[in-house]
């Protein structure tokens, strides 16, 4: 037969630990909040000057040296990915405001994140458009030109419209694209055509009724 140990513990003189209650800050100024962004604008610059990669583990290799002017740099994208972000939440609550569109425009602004975040990860813009709106269009450069190899155009160089040739100095323009095809009135809207209406039928319904009257 097992024997049953029984144990009695005296918590007596048991004391609850005084739990620390955290202080609340108190807000800051704007002169207080001026002179720490100062600090810490300060002690980014002197992380930078020592290590020249600062800030950068989060981007691709191939963006480190892209300056902060360029048409697409990195400072500039990630703001854009903020503005894009609360665009795409203000749709979301319109959405649940059953707004007409809001779906659309939501999604419209997350791909443009995926693609923003894309290109930081993996150094390659693949959207048509840019800028913190979407408001610019990605124009194209060749970088190897292209000829044809047989055909009637034997021998000479291919051209796309919209894309920037080094060859002509210049983007290839749908002008361009008419004149080299022979394409005249190209701007031209064709007319509709009117379906004749059949009139044969009417006048024959009109006889019948007068003969029967």
């Amino acid at each position: 037969m097992v024997k049953k140990i029984k144990a009695k513990t005296d918590n007596s003189g048991w004391v609850e630990p005084k739990r620390k209650v955290r202080k609340k800050r108190k807000p800051m100024t704007d002169e207080q909040k001026a002179a720490a962004a100062k600090r810490l604008e300060k002690a980014r610059a002197a992380r930078a000057a020592k290590n020249p990669n600062y800030g950068k583990s989060s981007i691709h290799e191939s963006l480190h040296d892209v300056p902060d002017d360029a048409p697409i740099s990195p400072k500039k994208v990630k703001s854009w990915i903020k503005t894009q972000k609360e665009l795409a939440s203000v749709e979301r609550r319109n959405e649940k405001s059953n707004i007409k569109g809001a779906t659309d425009r939501r999604l419209s602004h997350e791909g443009y994140v995926r693609n923003m975040q894309r290109y930081l990860r993996d150094g390659d813009w693949i959207d048509f458009f840019y800028g913190e709106h979407q408001e610019k269009k990605i124009r194209y450069i060749c970088r190897g030109q292209a000829y044809y190899w047989t055909g009637p155009k034997k021998g000479e160089p291919k051209f796309n419209v919209g894309t920037y040739y080094p060859l002509l100095g210049t983007v290839y323009s749908q002008e361009m694209y008419d004149a080299d095809n022979g394409v005249e009135n190209a701007n031209v809207q064709k007319t509709k055509r009117r379906r004749k209406r059949n009139q044969g039928s009417v006048e024959s319904k009109r006889k019948k009724t007068s003969s029967n009257s």
